[in-house]
């Protein structure tokens, strides 16, 4: 009896995939829909344009706070948080990756040179185009970093199928207006059995119904001064699932607290630009939660049967008519 279960689920899971006839209680066209999903539709409308002009005006002043890392999350000494996204990116040398909204290309020239990766690197800022060339050569780094002009919606008219190990973002996804674009782009330019890796901050669910309102004001007012559009952690899971990816990790970012920067460096550039200021903290709800997201582009290879994800192929060998006596 303790094998009975197991077996029955194999059994009706290996039907459904396959083809064999399961009894199913219908649903309606409601119940099949994606219930109002929709990536394409930010709470605030960003274009790329006003992304590019606001990093044009601003990208000095960011420099001045940040550094070469324009990344909020992070450590005091940003080498550390530059080698644990090395490691949980799983990085090995000779590997293609494409860092979308590679700022000056702080991360992408560490990358290069501590584990000897080629990177395609874009920007949609003019500014920060030309100020990351002047780091890649300083670094020494030009052989293996590319830095172009670019809008990373359009990933699939930039880049050919099928082309990058790894694809990241690193605090830069939420300045997309169209997410599912961009993650459908992300998905074309991948290799089968390479890895989408998204590091952002994500809409806070207010653990008081009272609360969320506030947030989401919050929201807006941080997604109107920084050209930005806070994802909805749900609706990015719903919309990576739905593509094909496998989540391999989903996590809050493992930063000792001796080694975590406690987002200070944030106030020290509300205070020097004036952008986003926060009026009163005795009233201020913290709006959001910082993760990484990893996500698997599964390997399909019919001829030899399937990889360790055998349910997607499953699926996958049912859309492709292969059955399981084929392979």
């Amino acid at each position: 009896m303790l094998y009975a279960i197991p077996a029955l689920l194999l059994g009706l899971l290996l039907g459904l995939f396959l083809g064999k006839k399961q009894t199913t209680t219908p649903q309606t066209k409601e119940e099949d829909a994606d219930k109002g999903i929709d990536l394409s539709k930010a709470r605030l409308q960003t274009s790329p344009e006003q992304v590019r002009d606001f990093y044009n005006e601003y990208n000095d002043k960011f420099i001045q706070v940040y550094g070469e890392v324009i990344q909020a999350f992070r450590t005091h000494n940003v080498d550390k948080l530059l080698d644990y996204q090395i490691e949980s990116m799983e990085m090995e040398e000779g590997m293609k990756m494409l860092d979308a909204g590679c700022g000056i290309c702080g991360p992408a020239s560490y990358f290069a040179k501590n584990k000897q990766v080629t990177i395609n690197a874009i920007t949609i800022s003019d500014v920060q185009v030309e100020q990351a060339k002047a780091l890649i050569q300083r670094e020494g780094v030009e052989h293996l970093v590319k830095v172009q002009k670019g809008d990373y919606h359009k990933l699939p008219e930039l880049f050919p199928a099928n082309h990058f190990d790894r694809i990241y973002f690193l605090e830069s996804f939420g300045h997309s207006f169209d997410q599912k674009k961009v993650l459908q782009g992300a998905w074309e330019v991948l290799k089968p059995g390479g890895v989408l890796y998204i590091k952002d901050l994500f809409r806070k669910i207010a653990a008081l119904p009272g609360h969320q309102k506030r947030i989401d004001e919050t929201i807006d007012t941080i997604n109107e001064a920084y050209r930005y559009n806070i994802s909805d952690l749900y609706r990015i899971l719903h919309e990576v699932r739905k593509l094909g990816f496998i989540i391999m990790a989903l996590k809050t970012i493992d930063i000792k607290v001796e080694d975590f920067e406690n987002l200070t460096i944030s106030n020290d550039f509300q205070e020097l630009t004036g952008i986003g200021q926060i009026e009163d903290w005795n009233t201020y709800i913290f709006p959001i939660e910082f993760y990484e997201l990893k996500c698997y582009k599964p390997v399909h290879d019919l001829a030899n049967g399937t990889d360790k994800y055998f349910l997607q192929n499953m699926m996958y060998m049912q859309m492709q008519g292969v059955k399981e006596e084929n392979l």
